[in-house]
């Protein structure tokens, strides 16, 4: 029997998105800490999911990045939220108050 993290790896890859914008949000955020506040969640991901959904929130203007240097190797991205992706932050978290209060209804 599949788990659950199997059954509905769809609705955890449609969520992925609105989970890393609320990760982001207030803050600037590295790749790697990004992935380590992933990890122990259902949202855990690789870099090979992540770097291409951070290139699409780019191109779209929810999030941008800006170089810093590492004393530790290259340089590193670090993400930040745009005020564009605030606002999506914001319509996702209502849409999600709303859905959640739909199926709560449903269920009485």
């Amino acid at each position: 029997m599949p788990t659950a993290d199997e059954q509905f790896a769809g609705l955890r890859k449609g969520l992925l998105e609105f989970a890393l914008l609320s990760l982001v949000s207030g803050r600037t955020v590295y790749v790697g800490d990004i992935l380590a506040a992933l990890a122990p969640t259902p949202f855990a991901t690789q870099e090979g999911t992540l770097y291409p959904l951070l290139s699409r929130l780019r191109r779209e203007e929810l999030v941008d990045y800006q170089w810093v240097e590492s004393g530790q190797g290259p340089p590193r991205k670090y993400y930040s939220l745009t005020e564009k992706g605030a606002g999506r932050l914001e319509e996702l978290n209502a849409y999600w108050r709303r859905l959640i209060s739909t199926l709560e209804t449903l269920g009485r």
